[in-house]
């Protein structure tokens, strides 16, 4: 399949590890509630509508692209974590929160599940998004791809929604620990093919998002989530390989978990980490050495403290990654999702200063 030529490959050389004349910034949530021209297209389709269109999933993937041009470093394909658990055959609303009408309450509600998906038919429809999407951009930026992690999709999976507590899934792990490592592989299983399904669309890097790994003790996110996080690695680097295809760059983002990134650095099997903001910079990268690229992590509520703040928290922010030398395996990002109530030109302030700050040739 051929795509127009990159111009811009600053996120895949610091996705390498390599030293960049500025760090590569895009945010998490980018095509999101916050742009009136997203509110526009969805008044008129609901959210899964919006997702299982290719020619409007590629319309909001490209809002930020048109907005942010010249600023913005890499576009993500408008798609949600949740349509894996639609491709295993659960049923999955958005109003407004996603909900599971009929979520897996034991061990033995597993059996409701799609026995041998067919990963490339269920989401064949994020596959054509991509495609379309990687020949709509014109090779400006990179476009990347994601899945959600098996422990979060799981967390979903049995609470039915988003928890405050954590009490469903959390007794699933300690009264049913292998029932639970089955379903864990299962959702891995589908993540690898849907990952490999991507890239083989166009997607140039892509990103596995485990929001609710800081749910978990060290202990219990070594037992119940690494291990899968590693199958999705392992399983996708394989089968890229038995296909010919050229590996690209894999970020996770295990939110919350910054007492694991040493262990994830060393083991993990993936080239970026995701960092958030409660951890210090230069301690995530004496954490995980030159072994991986950072990505992160400043807190998405600074966007609301007006430009003296975000600049301020900027300039900071790159001081803490840049630790007196070079910008090198860095991609500026938020430490989580963009928020719906963000002004958009205090996004672009954003942008502005992360070109401004990270510059190899700037005095932070």
């Amino acid at each position: 399949m051929a795509f127009p030529p990159l111009k811009n490959d600053l996120i895949l050389r610091a996705a390498r590890g390599e030293e960049t004349e500025r760090a590569p910034v895009w945010v998490m949530r980018q095509a999101g509630r916050y742009l009136p021209e997203f509110q526009a297209v969805r008044a008129h389709h609901s959210f899964f509508e919006i997702c299982r269109t290719p020619a409007l999933a590629k319309e909001l993937t490209l809002q930020p692209i048109r907005r942010y041009s010249g600023l913005i470093d890499a576009a993500i394909i408008f798609s949600d974590i949740l349509v894996v658990p639609q491709a295993l055959g659960m049923e999955v609303q958005m109003n407004p929160g996603p909900h599971f009408p009929d979520p897996l309450n034991v061990p033995a509600d597993v059996e409701r599940l799609s026995k041998d998906v067919d990963v490339d038919k269920a989401l064949g429809y994020v596959y054509e998004a991509i495609t379309q999407t990687r020949h709509a951009l014109n090779g400006e930026v990179p476009l990347i791809g994601f899945c959600g992690a098996p422990w979060t999709l799981f967390s979903y999976m049995i609470e039915g929604g988003g928890t405050k507590t954590f009490q469903k899934c959390k007794t699933w792990l300690f009264k049913y620990p292998e029932e639970s490592k089955a379903l864990l592989t299962r959702i891995a299983d589908v993540c690898v093919d849907f990952l490999v399904g991507q890239i083989k669309a166009g997607a140039q890097l892509v990103q596995v998002f485990d929001s609710w790994a800081g749910e978990l003790s060290p202990h219990h996110f070594q037992e119940f989530s690494l291990p899968s996080l590693q199958r999705i690695s392992s399983g996708v680097r394989a089968k890229l390989a038995a296909a010919g295809i050229p590996a690209i760059p894999m970020t996770l983002f295990a939110k919350g978990a910054n007492s694991e990134l040493p262990a994830l650095a060393q083991g993990a099997g993936y080239d970026v980490l995701g960092i958030d903001w409660c951890i210090d910079p230069t301690d995530a990268r004496a954490a995980v050495g030159n072994r991986v690229a950072l990505q992160g992590n400043m807190d998405p509520n600074v966007l609301y403290g007006g430009h003296e703040a975000i600049e301020r928290e900027v300039k900071r922010m790159a001081e803490r990654f840049k630790n007196g030398k070079g910008t090198k395996a860095w991609i500026a990002n938020l430490g989580h999702g963009i928020t719906p109530g963000v002004n958009p030109d205090d996004l672009r302030w954003f942008f502005e200063c992360v070109h401004k700050y990270s510059a190899s040739g700037s005095p932070v």
